[in-house]
């Protein structure tokens, strides 16, 4: 997978970005996802930046995220993941 260069919707830094799976790899084959969810919804997701993805997937499991984290909306109002994307927003980047 090519690395793409842009802006982090999570901390608003310029930088190298990486795909991060709204609903969780992990959890696609599990009963009430695969009945749940299109493949196409399954696979939905967004570019962030190293430091945040790792923020998120650090902050919580997998299926805390498929079920109550599953939009960047609800990323962005996770009071637990607000002061680190803050301090990523403060950290220089690797460009």
């Amino acid at each position: 997978m090519r690395a793409i260069s842009g802006t982090c919707p999570l901390c608003q830094r310029h930088t190298q970005l990486t795909f991060h799976h709204l609903i969780p790899r992990k959890v696609h084959k599990r009963n009430f996802f695969a009945k749940s969810y299109s493949r196409e919804q399954l696979n939905r997701g967004i570019n962030i930046c190293r430091p945040c993805h790792n923020g998120i997937h650090r902050c919580f499991d997998e299926m805390m995220l498929a079920k109550h984290y599953n939009r960047l909306e609800d990323l962005l109002a996770a009071p637990e993941l607000a002061k680190h994307f803050s301090w990523v927003a403060k950290q220089r980047t690797a460009d």
